[in-house]
């Protein structure tokens, strides 16, 4: 929260910048990491995440009015140990792949920062899903909470990253703003230290982080078809 008395938006944009610089000190350092250490410093960001599932699922709750704390705390823990359980043996550091008899050989490399911006309907789940992968993949993020979730937001990165700095992390790799204005939100994705953006939002948000210059990934609203079963516990469901 600004309560310097400076103009929030500046407050906003200057925070951006800040975290960016301090995430891609950190970046260059995590970059050079083994594929042991990422693996065990993303695995002890998960294992913090999957522990704190039912409490940031009653934060986000609380602080949106959105949902189920039930759901949530779900969603929460695919997010975590689902998500680990998918990527774990999945080598993203050096020589991935080799095909010697036609001399390809496949290196992984990281982006750099990631600015990620995190939705108000699923924002812990989100936030963990996104700081998982990320560190995964030798990058670095910076996080921009919808301003309706911010405390829940702030909450699950602060736990991912202290967990991943114990566990050998650089101090800064992972970092959320305090201070979320749009204009905040709009510095961040066109600093010149991020490589790319992560943005879960409105579809106005979607077309921004497409129109930034920069490599982005957007998910926005949408209806998923599905097909009920006679079968289907409709009181459960």
């Amino acid at each position: 929260m600004n309560t310097s008395g400076t103009d929030p938006d500046l407050a906003s944009r200057q925070q951006a910048r800040v975290l960016v610089r301090a995430a891609r000190k950190a970046f260059e350092t995590y970059r050079r990491f083994s594929q042991e250490e990422v693996d065990r410093i993303c695995y002890a960001a998960c294992e913090a995440g999957f522990r704190a599932s039912r409490q940031l699922a009653e934060l986000a709750v609380e602080e949106t009015g959105f949902g189920r704390a039930v759901s949530k705390q779900a969603k929460n823990e695919f997010s975590t140990r689902g998500l680990w359980a998918y990527i774990r043996d999945l080598r993203t550091c050096g020589l991935v792949r080799s095909d010697q008899a036609r001399g390809v050989y496949e290196y992984a490399d990281p982006f750099g920062v990631v600015a990620a911006i995190i939705p108000t309907t699923n924002p812990t789940s989100t936030a963990l899903f996104k700081a998982l992968i990320c560190l995964k993949s030798r990058n670095a993020m910076v996080v921009s909470p919808h301003p309706r979730a911010t405390r829940c937001i702030r909450e699950s990165v602060r736990i991912v990253a202290e967990a991943a700095e114990a566990a050998g992390a650089p101090q800064g790799l992972l970092s959320c703003l305090d201070q979320v204005t749009l204009e905040g939100t709009e510095e961040l994705m066109h600093e010149d230290g991020v490589d790319l953006i992560l943005a879960t939002g409105g579809a106005g948000l979607v077309r921004a982080a497409y129109s930034s210059g920069k490599p982005a990934f957007g998910v926005g609203p949408g209806n998923s078809p599905a097909w009920i079963d006679r079968s289907a516990d409709l009181d459960h469901a």
